[in-house]
C-alpha cells in the first residue's frame, strides 16, 4: 500500500484585511480553514491596523455584536464604513510605489461590494488578495465541516473532517493546545515563526511590521513576497 498523502490544514477565524503573517499560514497549508462558528469577539474580525501621517489608525467595521453570537452570523452595522477606510487608505498611501497599480482593483473591494457579514467581507478580502499574490490555497468554512468540541478539541476534530496529517498553529496556540491528543491522532502539530520578517520601504517611520497587508502591497508591489517567510513545512 502506498503512503497517503501528508495534508496541512490551518484553522483561523476569518480577520479583516490581516497582516502578512496571515497569508503566509494560508501559503504554507493544504487547505486553510476559516473558523466562524466559534464565538465572535471584538478584535481582528472587524478591524486592522494602517499606517498614516498621524500614526497607527485602526479601520474599523462598526458592528453590533452578542457575546453568544458566532462569527458567521455578525453583521456590520451599515456600509458607511466602506468610504471612510477607502478614504483612509487612500489618503495615506496615494503616495506609495504602488498605488497607481492597485488603486482601481482596492476600489471595487471598498466602495462595489455590498456583503454585510463580517465574515462574507473579510473573505472577499482575503481571495482577492490571495489571486494577487497567486495563493491557490483553498479557504473553506469551519461551519460546512460542523465539527463539535471546545478549543483544542474542536481544532482536533475540524482536522480529522478535513482528512489532515497535520495542524499549523499560530504561536499564541501554546498556551491551551494539547500536542498529545494530535499526536494520538496521528495528526502532527507545526509551530507558526513569526519572527526575523524583512523591513521594506514602508511610509511613515518607524517601521512596523504588524499591520495590514495593504501596506506591503501598495509599497512593494510585485515585490511583496520576497518580504515574506519562504519556509516550507516539513
Amino acid at each position: 500500500m502506498t503512503e497517503s498523502r501528508k495534508k496541512i490544514v490551518a484553522i483561523v477565524q476569518p480577520n479583516y484585511i490581516p497582516w502578512k503573517g496571515y497569508f503566509d499560514m494560508i501559503r504554507l497549508v493544504d487547505e486553510f480553514i476559516l473558523l466562524d462558528d466559534v464565538q465572535y469577539t471584538h478584535d481582528w474580525r472587524n478591524r486592522n491596523l494602517v499606517k498614516t501621517k498621524d500614526g497607527l489608525k485602526w479601520l474599523t467595521i462598526p458592528v453590533n455584536a452578542s457575546r453568544e453570537q458566532h462569527i458567521k452570523d455578525v453583521k456590520a452595522i451599515n456600509n458607511g464604513w466602506r468610504r471612510k477606510h477607502w478614504n483612509i487608505v487612500s489618503d495615506n498611501y496615494a503616495k506609495a510605489k504602488y498605488f497607481e497599480v492597485f488603486r482601481e482593483r482596492l476600489k471595487e473591494l471598498f466602495l462595489n461590494r455590498d456583503e454585510i457579514f463580517i465574515s462574507r467581507i473579510d473573505y472577499n478580502f482575503l481571495t482577492e488578495i490571495n489571486l494577487w499574490f497567486g495563493i491557490t490555497t483553498p479557504l473553506t468554512w469551519a461551519s460546512e465541516y460542523s465539527a463539535g468540541g471546545k478549543k483544542d478539541e474542536k481544532i482536533l476534530n475540524l482536522c480529522k473532517k478535513a482528512k489532515a496529517t497535520g495542524y499549523l498553529s499560530g504561536p499564541a496556540a501554546k498556551a491551551y493546545l494539547r500536542e498529545d491528543i494530535f499526536t494520538e491522532s496521528d495528526v502532527k502539530v507545526h509551530w507558526m515563526d513569526y519572527s526575523n520578517y524583512p523591513e521594506y520601504h514602508q511610509l511613515f517611520p518607524p517601521f512596523e511590521h504588524g499591520v495590514s497587508i495593504l501596506d506591503l502591497i501598495l509599497n512593494e508591489g510585485p515585490h511583496a513576497l520576497q518580504y515574506m517567510k519562504q519556509d516550507k513545512l516539513k
